[in-house]
């Protein structure tokens, strides 16, 4: 075989980073997406406690519950994690957030992203680049 100057080495190495960093990341992803929906679960109003119990961490590769605000049903890609708030017994939340013409909004979900948002893209950053350092010298 010709020798290529190590590239070919080379273009192997990249081509194996990305699933051992989407795999290596996705605690970090988790763990976030775990404390801001426990901030979500304090701000949100409490009636029945329904609406807390509704907001829900979906991991990588999962199925996001039905009726829920991030417009129903979906697969969650893989570098990512869904935090939404209601099911099929809570189709409320959006009117909670957001408030109706006979009732105020009470926010709970988008001032929980924002206040986590900027931690969050650190944390996962963070190890994204570990990640990718880790696994670096493999193939």
């Amino acid at each position: 075989m010709a020798d290529d100057g190590g590239l070919g080495r080379l273009k192997r190495r990249l081509a194996a980073i990305p699933g051992d960093v989407a795999k290596a990341v996705q605690p970090a992803l988790i763990k976030q997406g775990n404390a801001m929906a426990d901030t979500m679960r304090g701000f949100a109003p409490v009636d029945t406690g329904k609406l807390r119990e509704s907001i829900v961490v979906t991991p990588p590769d999962s199925s996001t519950p039905p009726y829920s605000t991030s417009g129903g049903r979906m697969v969650v890609p893989e570098t990512s994690v869904a935090i939404t708030a209601g099911n099929k017994e809570v189709r409320y939340a959006h009117l909670v957030e957001y408030g109706t013409t006979k009732a105020p909004a009470h926010e709970f979900f988008w001032p929980a992203v924002r206040l986590h948002n900027k931690k969050a893209s650190k944390a996962i950053k963070g190890a994204v680049s570990r990640a990718v350092k880790k696994n670096w010298g493999k193939a």
